[in-house]
């Protein structure tokens, strides 16, 4: 089979596996947000096994269907504030699970590669949702409540959940990822 065939093929399966996994929820929280059983792995494994380029396209694809099937109406005032939930709780948010490869091969065993990376680009979606909480869904804090306080309560609440599963997720499978991942960039760099 052609590399870029195979390529695009096991990137589309791993968006849909993704996106499957998403509409699983283990914990859903009102006004958006979930613990998934490990939603962001097959994307995670993609930016392990393949170039940044190629990783980020994948993981963007994967925000645009993530927008389309949960997307929430913000409580936004105009155009700006729109186009911010739309960049913080989507195209940023997922976009930056494509650069768990890179970011992981900062260390030398796979292992800690693997889940180092994944850790990392989990921490920076959570940061978009927290960023989004106090700028934009600010108007869901209870009277009283710092906002900032808010959004990390309200979007730490499923974030952590959602990087405890991801990472057990991805240590338990590790000794099968090794043999998936040996042809791809990370382990083998």
């Amino acid at each position: 089979m052609n590399q870029n065939t195979k390529r695009l093929t096991e990137s589309a399966v791993m968006i849909a596996l993704a996106t499957v996994l998403s509409l699983i929820t283990l914990v859903q929280l009102p006004q958006g947000g979930a613990i998934t059983p490990a939603s962001m792995v097959p994307i995670i494994l993609i930016s392990l096994r393949y170039d940044v380029k190629w990783a980020m396209l994948t993981s963007l694809v994967y925000a645009g269907i993530q927008m389309i099937i949960g997307f929430y109406a913000p409580p936004t005032p105009n155009f700006f504030n729109f186009l911010l939930v739309v960049l913080l709780d989507y195209v940023v948010a997922f976009g930056v699970l494509g650069l768990a490869g890179s970011i992981g091969r900062v260390l030398k065993k796979p292992i800690a590669q693997i889940l180092f990376g994944a850790g990392i680009v989990i921490g920076m979606r959570f940061l978009c949702h927290f960023a989004s909480g106090i700028l934009i869904w600010s108007s869901y804090a209870p009277e009283g409540q710092p906002v900032w306080l808010y959004s990390l309560l309200y979007n730490g609440s499923y974030m952590l959940g959602e990087i405890i599963v991801s990472l057990i997720v991805l240590a338990v499978l590790f000794p099968f990822l090794a043999r998936y991942l040996k042809k791809g960039p990370l382990l083998s760099a």
